[in-house]
C-alpha cells in the first residue's frame, strides 16, 4: 500500500496530521535553501566589507567601497549607525562616546535579527514535527485495532498492515525534523562566527570615532 492510499483511507485526524507535517517541512525546506544561499553570501561580503573600510583613505569613502560590496546588508547599518543624531533629541544626550554606543548597539540588534530570522521556525519544526508524527501513529493505531475487535478476527497478520500503515506517520515526523534540526545547528554556527565577526568591526569603529 503506498502512501496515498494510506492519505486515503485515515480519517480527519490523521489526514490533518499529515497535512501539517507536508506544510511543515515545506516550509522548513524554504527556509533551510533560503538561509544556506543567504548565510554563504553574507559571510564573504562581511569579511570583504570589512576590509574594504580599513583600507580606505577616509570614512566616507571607507563607507562607499563597503557598501558596493555588502550587498545583504550587514555592514552598512553599523556604518551609518555612527552619524551625529539630530540636535534636540534624546539620542544627541551624552558624550559621543555614549551615542556611539547606543548606535552601535542597536544596529547590531537589527542585523542580528536579520540573521536569525528563520531560526524559530526550524527550532520548531525540529522540536514537534517528532511529537505530531506519533500522534498520528497513535491515533492510527487506535482506530486500526478497533477496526480489527469489530471484525471478530484477530491475527498477526490482520494487526501487522494496518499498525505498519500508522507508524509510517512516525517516520514521516522524524523525516521532516531531522533536516530541521541539522539545518538549525549548522547556520547557528555560521550565524555566530558572522556576529562575532560583525561586533569586532563595531568595537573597532567605536574606538576609531571616540579618539578622533
Amino acid at each position: 500500500m503506498n502512501l496515498q492510499q494510506v492519505f486515503m483511507q485515515s480519517d480527519a485526524v490523521g489526514k490533518s496530521v499529515a497535512i501539517l507535517l507536508l506544510l511543515m517541512s515545506i516550509a522548513s525546506w524554504v527556509v533551510i535553501l533560503w538561509k544556506a544561499w543567504m548565510l554563504r553570501r553574507a559571510a564573504g561580503e562581511v569579511t570583504r566589507g570589512v576590509a574594504a573600510f580599513w583600507q580606505a583613505p577616509t570614512l566616507a569613502e571607507g563607507a562607499t567601497r563597503a557598501g558596493g560590496i555588502d550587498r545583504a546588508g550587514l555592514v552598512q547599518p553599523l556604518i551609518e549607525s555612527t552619524q551625529m543624531p539630530a540636535d534636540g533629541t534624546l539620542a544627541a544626550t551624552g558624550d559621543r562616546a555614549q551615542q556611539l554606543t547606543r548606535g552601535l548597539r542597536d544596529a547590531l540588534h537589527g542585523v542580528g535579527g536579520r540573521l536569525q530570522f528563520g531560526q524559530v521556525l526550524l527550532a520548531t519544526t525540529g522540536a514537534t514535527a517528532p511529537f505530531i508524527g506519533l500522534l498520528g501513529t497513535v491515533w492510527g493505531i487506535y482506530h486500526a485495532l478497533i477496526n480489527i475487535a469489530a471484525s471478530g478476527q484477530i491475527s498477526i497478520e490482520r494487526v501487522a498492515g494496518p499498525v505498519g500503515e500508522a507508524l509510517i506517520m512516525t517516520a514521516a515526523g522524524l523525516a521532516v525534523a531531522i533536516p530541521a534540526v541539522l539545518a538549525y545547528n549548522w547556520f547557528g554556527r555560521s550565524i555566530g562566527r558572522i556576529e562575532a565577526e560583525l561586533e569586532g568591526f563595531a568595537n573597532d569603529l567605536r574606538e576609531l570615532l571616540v579618539n578622533r
